[in-house]
């Protein structure tokens, strides 16, 4: 497994390995890796792909001023450990420094999809997401990239930026890792005491047993979660839909203490 933290000999050894003729897929995530960033990989090997790039950047652009930014868990020799036993082919590890140069002034904006949900809530949040991901394309030249459905705002921005920018990839959507207790997998469920774990199974049981956004919306408060919103979408166009049913996503967003945690469930 190849490490690298220069962008540029990053993007020189893919182009190579391109113009091999080897099927490169991108893996993005921003470290701490767990079972749900492995299971991306995985996606990639089912995929075909011969060469499997695992970015592991915590993107600055992307935190708002009163977010988790400094504090979001790292640990770089775990994560290099678990994508070499996962199968990653290379793991690019590029500081801040060299990915924004001085006087950065160039950023990526979708303008429909991110409107809503947690665009609403985190201004600027996407335009860090799509300015970031846009940047890894161009570096790694992916045939295809891997995402997690936990992420589903996220995942259509950038399928629609991927649409819109005629990038020359697919991109693949992987199915949400959860817990034994049914917690989507996430590397801010650190944040979480034992007490507030138990709490926030509310949001997977109450998104299994969905019937209306506002019996979820109660359901979660009474299980002591400060909802920041409950949402039930297109799953394609993110437009609210009033009666929920296939082709819809509901969407949630809540606080279990100061952790911001947010699942869904396409239906």
């Amino acid at each position: 497994m190849r490490t690298f933290r220069d962008p540029a000999l990053m993007q020189r050894w893919c182009r190579e390995r391109k113009l091999a003729g080897r099927r490169i897929a991108l893996v993005p995530t921003m470290g701490f890796l767990h079972e749900g960033h492995l299971s991306l990989i995985e996606a990639a090997k089912r995929r075909g792909a011969d060469e499997i790039v695992v970015s592991v950047f915590v993107n600055p652009v992307q935190f708002g001023p009163k977010e988790d930014y400094a504090t979001y868990p790292r640990d770089e020799r775990s994560d290099l450990a678990k994508c070499r036993w996962a199968g990653a082919t290379a793991v690019f590890l590029p500081t801040p420094e060299n990915m924004y140069l001085p006087r950065h002034s160039t950023y990526v904006n979708e303008e429909d999809l991110s409107k809503g949900l947690c665009g609403a809530r985190r201004p600027g949040h996407f335009r860090g997401v799509c300015t970031v991901v846009a940047k890894l394309f161009n570096l790694t030249h992916p045939d295809f990239a891997v995402f997690g459905q936990k992420d589903y705002q996220q995942a259509q921005v950038i399928r629609r930026m991927v649409r819109d920018l005629n990038f020359d990839l697919d991109v693949v959507v992987a199915p949400i890792v959860r817990e034994d207790t049914g917690l989507a997998k996430s590397s801010r469920n650190t944040y979480l005491t034992e007490e507030e774990r138990d709490r926030a199974t509310a949001i997977s049981k109450g998104l299994a047993n969905f019937r209306s956004v506002a019996k979820l919306r109660r359901d979660l408060e009474r299980a002591g979660l400060k909802v920041d919103y409950v949402e039930c979408v297109d799953a394609g166009t993110l437009e609210p839909r009033k009666k929920p049913g296939k082709g819809c996503c509901v969407l949630v967003a809540a606080y279990c203490g100061k952790t911001r945690l947010i699942d869904n469930v396409v239906l």
